[in-house]
């Protein structure tokens, strides 16, 4: 595959980076459709349920007669099974697309390669892996879900320069400054749910929802063991769903659902929940000890710190997590640290 190849693909990856947050658990996908050099057609999966890249990239096409000597660039192989909408791999077989270029092979049983064979048996050429590690990296959420039978983790804190993330008294606001915070709110649009435990949940009671951001708020879940937090708590107030883990009752009530988690090893238990629900994604806010549980057992993917200009002397020590350092930001007066973790376990 050419150069030009790759500067198509680049752009359809730019595509689909616009359907963050809007199409889980679906993956994100662009699609770029190209004749004689040049684009004819572009399109993203816009929200879960609607049309996916290639339909909406056929769509923009204005002269489909075009579409017989043409070019398709996908981020990731069509689907050929019947969801919320067609077999994509069948719509391009109809339109008689002369060639289509894929990213990364879709992982997921219903398509895994079926997509590809049913192009290639129809005459169509296609050519697969062009760019697939930058679409594997977009898609993190969509193949560790698929791959790992649980959600995506993403820990999340913030700690003063001296390594605390609260004051002995369990006070943590404000550690992280206001860029910092509102980051975290397009964070939270972003993710299909966010996680604290117990000490996080009564005394910060927090909202978890999105504020600062254009976005659907989280699912809200919290681990209640013992059914010890207020119902006072902003968690309780039913405006977002919300999921409450603990070892005493199963019941549900509008927007609020108790599940008895039943076993030990509360973090296998609800990850294979959240991953029963169709949540492909959850940050973990807290606190240290819910934090540093995820870290040992090795259930984490993906780390981000924020680092304040401050120091607390005393309190309650930040967790430890090492990783592959994938990105440092500097974010108002805060340093964005992000790790991956190279050996994330599975279910």
């Amino acid at each position: 595959m050419s150069d030009q190849d790759s500067f198509f693909m680049q752009r359809a990856l730019e595509l689909a980076e616009l359907g963050r947050g809007k199409v889980s658990p679906n993956p994100m996908v662009g699609c770029v459709i190209v004749h004689e050099e040049q684009v004819i057609g572009e399109g993203w999966h816009r929200k879960y349920g609607e049309g996916h890249a290639e339909v909406n990239a056929i769509n923009d096409v204005s002269k489909q007669s075009l579409l017989k000597e043409a070019t398709a660039y996908v981020t990731l192989e069509p689907c050929a099974h019947h969801g919320k909408t067609p077999p994509c791999a069948d719509l391009l077989v109809s339109k008689g697309v002369k060639r289509v270029v894929v990213g990364a092979v879709d992982s997921n049983p219903l398509v895994g390669g079926k997509g590809i064979a049913r192009m290639i048996d129809a005459g169509i050429d296609v050519s697969d892996g062009l760019l697939a590690e930058e679409s594997r990296a977009l898609n993190r959420r969509f193949f560790t879900f698929i791959e790992k039978k649980r959600p995506y983790v993403i820990l999340k804190w913030a700690q003063t320069a001296d390594g605390f993330v609260a004051r002995e008294n369990y006070d943590s606001k404000w550690i992280s400054g206001e860029a910092s915070r509102n980051m975290v709110h397009q964070w939270r649009a972003e993710e299909d749910a966010i996680m604290v435990g117990t000490r996080t949940a009564q005394y910060d009671d927090p909202q978890l929802n999105v504020r600062n951001w254009n976005g659907d708020d989280p699912v809200r879940v919290v681990i209640d063991k013992n059914l010890t937090l207020s119902s006072e708590l902003k968690l309780f107030d039913g405006q977002q769903r919300t999921l409450v883990y603990n070892a005493q009752k199963s019941q549900s009530a509008h927007n609020l659902e108790y599940i008895n988690v039943g076993e030990e090893n509360y973090l296998t238990f609800i990850l294979k929940d959240l991953y029963d629900r169709k949540i492909q994604s959850i940050i973990i806010e807290g606190g240290s000890a819910l934090l540093s549980s995820f870290i040992e057992q090795g259930l984490w993917d993906e780390a981000r710190i924020f680092t304040a200009n401050m120091e607390f002397e005393k309190g309650i020590a930040a967790p430890i997590v090492e990783g592959q350092m994938l990105d440092s930001l500097q974010i108002g007066n805060d340093n964005l640290s992000i790790y991956l973790n190279p050996e994330p376990s599975i279910l």
